[in-house]
């Protein structure tokens, strides 16, 4: 009896022992699945000889950046190529070093919007020389002979549509302007308003104040021009995150709702700043339309194909009248 129970009880340790070698042939075969996984690209949207595409935008802390560049991320990665994406953070400096060290991984083409216009010169030079091609979105360079293409809103107009909205609802106006001096798409708007505004000599313009088109500083901005006391009832902003940073402004002195606000872009906040009364309207733009168009314009080019060297994306306009024609949780 002695010797069956000893023999049952190695059998028993066997079974645990070879239990657990499978158990430990198993995690080894499991690691060394993941391991080549982790090295053999099995994507069907990469290929080997993938081109590199650069992306460099103002900013990336405004939304309608975001969906530009993921418009040209889907078709970029569609295609099987790859998009690097690096954001200025409203540095001019800042965004010379980025195009450079992208050029040097390698990018066969930028899609850019300019912190300043005419502070890329040297760089587009060089893109120029590497053969890269260029393709400006959303604002414009001074020196055009060194890109390929311009795609733009139709800016001037996007501020006529805000002065003509003035026009009809308001028969006099205290205005003060928020703006962006150093952009031409800010320059072109804030230009397009004025030259509008203009044909109502009841209309005066107090102020301009240079906020770079974001919320934080136009926040700042109004607070302090509402804390010197100054008397107005109209504001137009360049765009919907400083026309945001003017109505918290405003919401802080209990004043939200009786100053007319008009902004660009017509973004989910900005419609709902509209049907709550806080705004009076806001221009249509669609970045969608200028991402889909961009990488159209990108895979044309390398394609050998002929392109449009500037192309005007129409705008509209969302008012306290209009407001529930268009849908409120998305851009158009």
């Amino acid at each position: 009896m002695n010797f069956i129970s000893k023999l049952k009880k190695k059998e028993k340790y066997q079974k645990v022992y070879y239990i657990i070698l499978a158990v430990v042939y198993l995690v080894l075969f499991s690691v060394g699945i993941l391991i080549t996984f982790r090295f053999i690209d099995i994507s069907k949207n990469q290929k080997e000889g993938s081109r590199l595409i650069g992306a460099s935008y103002m900013t990336m802390n405004n939304e309608f950046y975001r969906i530009i560049h993921e418009q040209v991320r889907v078709r970029v990665e569609a295609e099987g190529d790859r998009v690097i994406l690096r954001d200025s953070g409203m540095d001019v400096q800042r965004q010379k070093e980025q195009i450079r060290e992208m050029m040097k991984m390698g990018i066969e083409a930028l899609i850019l919007t300019p912190v300043d216009p005419d502070g890329l010169v040297d760089v587009l030079i060089e893109a120029r020389a590497k053969g890269i091609f260029v393709i400006v979105v959303d604002s414009n360079v001074s020196t055009e002979n060194l890109i390929n293409c311009t795609i733009v809103s139709d800016n001037y107009n996007a501020g006529c549509l805000d002065g003509e909205y003035m026009l009809k609802t308001q028969k006099e106006g205290k205005i003060v302007v928020m703006a962006h001096n150093s952009a031409v798409s800010g320059r072109q708007r804030v230009a397009g308003f004025l030259n509008t505004v203009s044909k109502n000599p009841e209309y005066t313009l107090e102020s301009q104040l240079d906020c770079n088109g974001q919320y934080e500083k136009a926040l700042s901005q109004m607070r302090e021009y509402l804390n010197e006391g100054h008397e107005f009832d109209t504001v137009f902003c360049l765009n919907d995150p400083t026309a945001e940073g003017v109505v918290a402004a405003l919401k802080e002195k209990g004043l939200a709702g009786n100053v007319n606000i008009y902004g660009v872009d017509a973004s989910p906040d900005a419609k709902a700043l509209i049907s709550a009364g806080m705004m009076k309207a806001s221009v249509v733009q669609f970045p969608t339309k200028i991402g889909e168009t961009a990488a159209d314009v990108l895979y044309n080019l390398i394609a050998g194909n002929k392109i449009e060297k500037n192309i005007t994306v129409p705008v509209d306009i969302v008012t306290q009248d209009n407001i529930n024609q268009y849908e409120k949780d998305r851009w158009q």
